[in-house]
């Protein structure tokens, strides 16, 4: 017997039905799965149906078996993120809904112009077997540090961070061009959607602490040049003491592979490793957009055929071209 498939869009009919799945969800975004409630009926992920703010839901059936999936994808960003699978996959079940709705998604980002799918996983669950089987390579761990407020807690120290400004920007980019590994810039690098608070030393931007709030939670990922590694845990203090909402709701800190120096700073400030994880990366496409050609020079010389030269030069394949605000920067 041939089994049937089906995948679309989510719509109002198929609500009770993403709300009783949502409820064994596995949430593949720390962030908005951390700040907002991503299973719960009044979860602000749940709008996307009617206002979807760049988050795409998707209900897949194969014959009785139903899968919900949603990713987020701003018009215009080279990258698209999973939020949730629901309901989560078990360890003796067939995973074949599962494969045939990752691959619905990548393709519905590729559609609206993502070059690719990010999604972030325990490694110990069974789904991370299954996306490696769908085309998803592991770019990173990364450790989510928690502590519970009140951060009043801290002592105040002698430093200064400030909210980033325009004039933050060439700073901000270099510091990230030294602290995330240049294969990975493309896709590590913070959301346009976090505010940000900076600290210069010397006139130098040598740490960015990119955050977001919401109701369950405030997540912060930071940037911390290592020539400032003794003065670390002291900036994090400064910064969270600079977050209001640090002050009433738990603070999670998202800690990369790269920067895992960090974790003594994490323990000095009282914080706890509360999820391990890989960040696991789908290309979708290779493609090249807002192409621009130079103009052809025709040139003859001594008898011989003229020599013609094309340039083709295309943004989004430079390495390391940071979309999210340095437009016009070398990557």
């Amino acid at each position: 017997m041939v089994s049937q498939t089906d995948t679309h869009a989510l719509k109002l009919r198929d609500l009770p039905l993403m709300l009783r799945l949502k409820q064994k969800a596995i949430v593949l975004h720390s962030e908005l799965g951390l700040i907002e409630d991503a299973r719960g009926q009044n979860s602000a992920l749940l709008s996307s149906i009617v206002f979807p703010r760049g988050l795409h839901s998707l209900l897949g059936r194969i014959d009785d078996k139903d899968v919900v999936g949603q990713f987020r994808h701003r018009q215009g960003d080279a990258n698209a993120h999973l939020v949730y699978l629901a309901p989560t996959l078990n360890d003796d079940e067939d995973d074949t809904i599962w494969l045939h709705m990752l691959d619905a998604m990548a393709e519905q980002a590729g559609k609206n112009g993502a070059h690719t799918l990010v999604g972030e996983i325990e490694l110990s669950h069974r789904l991370f077997e299954t996306m490696r089987r769908a085309g998803y390579a592991v770019y990173s761990r990364q450790v989510i540090w928690q502590r519970s407020p009140p951060t009043q807690g801290f002592a105040s120290p002698d430093i200064t961070v400030t909210a980033e400004t325009e004039s933050d920007e060439i700073g901000i980019a270099a510091l990230l061009g030294c602290t995330i590994p240049r294969i990975l810039q493309s896709v590590m690098e913070p959301s346009a959607e976090m505010a940000g608070l900076v600290y210069r030393k010397d006139g130098q931007v040598e740490a960015y602490l990119a955050y977001s709030e919401g109701r369950h939670g405030v997540y912060v990922m930071p940037y911390v040049h290592p020539e400032v590694l003794s003065e670390a845990a002291n900036i994090v203090a400064a910064a969270l003491l600079k977050i209001e909402r640090c002050r009433k709701l738990p603070v999670y800190i998202c800690v990369r592979g790269y920067q895992g120096w960090l974790e003594n700073a994490m323990r000095d400030l009282g914080f706890s490793p509360w999820l391990e994880q890989a960040v696991m990366v789908k290309h979708l496409t290779a493609g090249i957009r807002q192409t621009s050609f130079d103009r052809v020079q025709l040139s003859a010389s001594g008898g011989k055929k003229p020599a013609a030269t094309l340039q083709l030069v295309g943004q989004d394949s430079v390495p390391g071209y940071n979309r999210r605000k340095y437009n016009g920067l070398p990557g």
